[in-house]
């Protein structure tokens, strides 16, 4: 389960990330429940988490252009530093007291173009970390179990620091958690790779991108049910400070527990992954955690007690994290590695890029309907999501199939 920290560079970039993801999750719970504790407007929350990630989805495959000419290690430097940089603004602004909403609107279009070209590089960056490719997988699923400890952590720990400090002290803590990432990244010893030669323009590598990632059933076939899956969840985090509230009475102890009983589901959802020994049989894993996804939302607006919700969040959490984290390691066994950065923008596009979208939508229905009502429909949008993928699973099967052979995932004689 853990093979993949043997190797030196992912290993000292796992514990920094961990650090620094654990504040990124107080920053976003602290983020929503200020905004909603300003305004008091669910519409306003959706505007934001619209505008955190927006950028991203905009401008992710010119990221993914750039992430496959240059050095991805010293483009990661300087997105961790901007995105500290970001932190410390909001920090300032908040201890102050100049907070306003347009200014955290302004501060998350910044934060989402910085990350449109974080997430890319970083995602693709996973690769030159890991000297044996057969751990490659082990790595993701690993990362996926971070993201998800830090999403579990962060969230309630951020509720209570919200009750006793207020939110600054969240943004604060967030900002000095870049320093272990920033550390970790200057202690790698990575071989140098010089850009890659032959460079056409930024719009023509752009549309040979677009073009190996969705004239490829599997890719493309992953990438809309990623989509689907993102765009609900976006809209079903961004009402979470609803019914910690208005629905379940609460504060942000309430919201903390929410947030957090979700991270654990994902968490064992990552850690399941890890524990897997083969890339084989991803595909119905995908299918299954995005029905898993559909049917945990569902249950959580129907439960009439918070601890029964709490529990359907767990299997809501753990079917959207496998569904993503699989979706991941798919990719990045079967695409070529000058493509590696292009098809991991589209990745990002559709795991970030819908998001605000789903934000957006769900802020403006639940105003006219209820959270409950928007979170019961996007729980059915997956659900068939997730059906339609199954029908064309089998041709998605047979056409990775020759690409396993050919980089030694299966053997040359395989036919089951």
């Amino acid at each position: 389960m853990l093979k993949a920290l043997r190797h030196r560079n992912f290993r000292i970039f796992f514990v920094g990330q961990s650090i620094s993801l654990v504040g990124t999750w107080m920053q976003q719970i602290a983020l929503s429940w200020l905004v909603y504790h300003m305004t008091n407007s669910v519409l306003l929350l959706g505007v934001v988490g619209f505008s955190s990630q927006i950028t991203t989805f905009l401008l992710a495959p010119f990221a993914g252009v750039i992430a496959d000419r240059h050095h991805k290690h010293r483009l990661l430097l300087i997105t961790q530093g901007a995105a500290m940089l970001q932190a410390v603004v909001l920090t300032v602004l908040v201890f102050t007291h100049a907070i306003t909403v347009w200014q955290i609107i302004a501060l998350s279009l910044i934060l989402g173009v910085i990350n449109a070209f974080d997430i890319p590089v970083r995602q693709a960056f996973t690769v030159q970390m890991i000297d044996l490719k057969e751990d490659l997988s082990n790595a993701i699923a690993l990362n996926s179990s971070m993201v998800n400890a830090a999403r579990f952590i962060g969230p309630s720990l951020g509720g209570l620091l919200i009750a006793v400090a207020g939110e600054g002290m969240c943004f604060l803590l967030n900002a000095l958690s870049y320093i272990a990432v920033l550390a970790s990244l200057q202690m790698m010893r990575i071989a140098h790779h010089p850009n890659r030669e032959n460079q056409q323009s930024i719009l023509v590598e752009l549309k040979e991108g677009f073009h190996y990632t969705f004239d490829f059933l599997p890719i493309r076939a992953i990438l809309f049910l990623l989509s689907m899956v993102s765009f609900v969840s976006g809209g079903s985090q961004i009402l979470m400070p609803v019914f910690a509230k208005d629905i379940f009475h609460g504060g942000s102890q309430t919201l903390g527990l929410l947030m957090g009983v979700s991270g654990l589901g994902a968490l064992c959802g990552a850690l399941y992954l890890a524990s897997r020994k083969t890339v084989l049989g991803l595909g119905r894993v995908i299918m299954t955690s995005s029905i898993l996804f559909g049917v945990g939302l569902i249950s959580f607006t129907l439960m009439p007690y918070l601890w029964l919700s709490m529990a359907a969040l767990f299997f809501s959490g753990f079917g959207v994290m496998v569904q993503m984290a699989a979706s991941n390691t798919v990719l990045q066994t079967m695409v070529d590695e000058d493509k590696r950065g292009r098809v991991m923008s589209f990745y990002t596009m559709a795991f970030m890029g819908m998001s605000p979208f789903g934000s957006l939508i769900a802020g403006s229905m639940a105003h006219h309907w209820g959270p409950k009502c928007v979170l019961l429909w996007g729980g059915c949008v997956v659900i068939l999501a997730g059906l339609l993928f199954a029908t064309v699973l089998p041709r998605v099967r047979e056409l990775i199939r020759p690409l396993y052979v050919q980089k030694g995932i299966l053997p040359v004689n395989y036919s089951s």
